[in-house]
């Protein structure tokens, strides 16, 4: 794709703020000349420049919300960065487990969960080493503000270099069918995961309902490229939803922005955070 001096970034970087929140500095403008590529092709537009000029000439709400998906980053693999994972399996699940004995239900969120590697992590750690939840209510949500990779998500489908990354080979052949060149995720773990379209920073987060309330968040490598304040809102929803007792898991960069209402725990050569107690 050709580019050229006249294309107003600054327009298009405020509308992706306008709708997802993130933060695009000037000098990553040269992102939207090799991310907007296909958009531009399935829209029969030939230069960045001409979808300029017609979003200023006209409103297209859905093309908007095309480009704010298209410049969102949706780095992910199985285990990712296995500390967490291996945190909660080792230490962190059997006492949430514990303490849900008689409720008998755990939910999970895996926010900005992209093509949904990390939720089906989650879903295979279950499988694999908590035989005795098959009993329980076992919830896990993934949500993305791209539509693109949340139905890739659904599918449960996989390419082989995707399933080559951090998948250990006896949860390849135990949890996925193969057919050719990719991979499908089995019945008994996608019926785990639900996955659906959801801004974070909406006005609202996506779970309202009095039980919608999660026992493990992860929300990392998410607010990356957000205003501090914009990472202040999503935290405090953040904390009404969680548990009492619940974990959340940040990137390894990453810190609340209201310290506050969160306590931060090193554990496991990593950090997570469980909700303040009010003072």
């Amino acid at each position: 794709m050709e580019t050229s001096s006249s294309v107003d970034y600054t327009y298009l970087r405020q509308l992706v703020w306008g709708l997802s929140q993130n933060v695009l500095d000037p000098s990553r403008d040269y992102l939207f000349d090799t991310r907007l590529t296909r958009l531009l092709r399935n829209h029969g537009i030939s230069h960045l420049d001409e979808l300029v000029r017609r979003l200023k000439s006209r409103r297209d709400v859905s093309l908007e919300h095309s480009i704010a998906e298209a410049m969102t980053i949706n780095e992910t693999s199985f285990f990712r960065d296995g500390r967490p994972f291996e945190l909660l399996r080792t230490d962190l699940l059997p006492r949430l487990i514990e303490a849900r004995k008689h409720t008998r239900s755990l939910r999970f969120w895996s926010a900005a969960c992209s093509t949904g590697q990390e939720a089906y992590s989650l879903g295979m750690m279950l499988l694999e080493h908590f035989p005795l939840l098959r009993g329980w209510n076992q919830r896990i949500e993934g949500t993305d503000i791209s539509s693109e990779v949340v139905e890739r998500a659904q599918s449960g489908r996989y390419h082989r270099i995707e399933i080559n990354r951090g998948l250990p080979a006896r949860f390849v052949v135990r949890y996925f069918d193969h057919q050719g060149e990719d991979w499908f995720a089995k019945p008994e773990l996608k019926k785990l995961c639900n996955f659906r379209q959801a801004n974070l920073c909406a006005p609202q987060l996506p779970f309202l309902r009095v039980d919608d309330r999660f026992d493990v968040i992860f929300l990392r490598n998410v607010m990356l490229y957000f205003s501090q304040q914009t990472r202040k809102n999503l935290l405090s929803g953040i904390h009404r939803l969680l548990a009492p007792d619940g974990i959340l898991f940040l990137g390894s960069s990453e810190q609340p922005a209201d310290p506050s209402l969160w306590t931060p725990v090193l554990a496991g050569g990593t950090c997570y955070f469980k909700p303040a107690r009010p003072s």
